[in-house]
């Protein structure tokens, strides 16, 4: 094949296989283009607010994972840990807990690294997959107690107009059932005695890190609507430039690609009559399961933004939503970014690695629903 032709269908391969969600959104919203021909209520399509309070807090987390602020603070604390089974749990609810600072899809690309890194260290790579798999489980699920945990709390926090104690509220009872499963699954890794190299010569750099915290703090009261958001946008935007300009280049614009083009796929379906009655059916008679079984075929965030077209029973939607996240590998973006830096560190192991994910994303998945169903 001549290299003209070649290198762009490399170009391109790479690009789809590290942006598969956004593809599929591109694709969705393109089809539904032709059924609906753009026009002028395509602009009210689009939800600004939810677009603008994720830019800013990816490009805050950003700016602090360029300075390494998580990876330090999270190595400093895992080196305390006197046991493997201390060590992976550590690692499991950094990771569980970071999901509701810096979203789940930052905290996985900030902590799997981290958790390859001390496992390769005890020389116990034989629980990487087991640990991956947890920290994904742990990414996808405890995010879902924020509005800003996980993308599609956002929106769904957003276009719904939830008050933040409700939102909790809602979220609390599968979140606590969630970190108890977590837990549980911590129990069955060995006890053994590890050594980590106690050496640590990186130090926060104090300043920048207050300044990043700070325009976080800002961020996150974008989200809870004490300001204008374009007033957060403006700030924050002009402080990075000044700071840290490759903080703003690094975000995942994929992701809000993403959110565009269904934004654009939900708002042409809601204008197609059968289709729009079909999903108003299918919702009301269970808006949790069918919101979930959603997300096993075109991700949660997509879901989200489709269904919320067609439910007013926000709280079952941002059930099936969350714990959608949980069972098949594209139910989530999270769950890709765990299977690719599993399976570039192990390329021989991608059938165990994708058995074992099945089993307990799926066990998660049945649980939770069925814990869900009785609230």
């Amino acid at each position: 094949m001549p290299d003209i032709i070649k290198k762009p269908l490399k170009y391109t391969t790479a690009f789809i296989k590290h942006n598969a969600v956004f593809c599929i959104a591109a694709v969705l919203a393109l089809v539904t283009c032709l059924l609906v021909p753009p026009d002028k209520e395509y602009i009210g399509y689009f939800d600004f607010k939810t677009l603008t309070c994720l830019f800013c807090t990816l490009a805050v987390v950003c700016a602090l994972k360029n300075i390494r602020f998580f990876t330090i603070l999270a190595r400093s604390i895992v080196r305390k840990s006197g046991t493997l089974r201390t060590a992976v749990t550590t690692l499991i609810f950094i990771t569980f807990f970071g999901s509701m600072l810096i979203a789940n899809d930052m905290a996985l690309l900030t902590f799997l690294p981290l958790g390859y890194y001390v496992l390769e260290a005890a020389k116990k790579e034989e629980w990487m997959a087991y640990t991956f798999i947890l920290q994904n489980i742990a990414a996808n699920l405890g995010g879902m107690l924020t509005p800003f945990g996980n993308p599609q709390n956002l929106y769904l926090y957003t276009e719904f107009n939830i008050p933040t104690h409700e939102f909790v509220s809602i979220m609390f009872i599968p979140f606590a059932a969630a970190t108890a499963m977590i837990l549980i699954c911590c129990l069955f890794v060995s006890k053994e005695k590890i050594v980590l190299d106690s050496e640590n010569s990186e130090r926060i750099p104090k300043l920048r890190a207050s300044f990043y915290i700070i325009l976080f703090a800002l961020s996150i009261i974008i989200v809870f609507r004490v300001i204008p958001y374009w007033i957060g946008l403006v700030i924050i935007l002009i402080s990075l430039l000044i700071a840290d300009r490759k903080a703003i280049a690094k975000v995942d614009y994929s992701l809000l690609g993403t959110f565009a083009c269904m934004f654009v796929f939900a708002g042409n379906m809601s204008r197609i009559g059968i289709i729009k009655d079909i999903l108003s059916s299918l919702l009301e008679k269970n808006t949790l399961i069918f919101s979930a079984l959603s997300c096993q075929v075109i991700s949660n965030v997509p879901s989200a933004v489709l269904l919320s077209q067609f439910t007013d029973n926000y709280a079952e939607l941002l059930h099936g939503v969350n714990i959608g996240g949980t069972g098949t590998l594209i139910a989530s973006l999270a769950s890709l970014i765990t299977f690719r830096e599993y399976t570039s560190r192990n390329p021989g192991k991608t059938g165990y690695y994708v058995g074992m994910f099945s089993l307990f994303n799926f066990v998660f998945l049945v649980v939770l629903l069925f814990i869900c169903s009785f609230i």
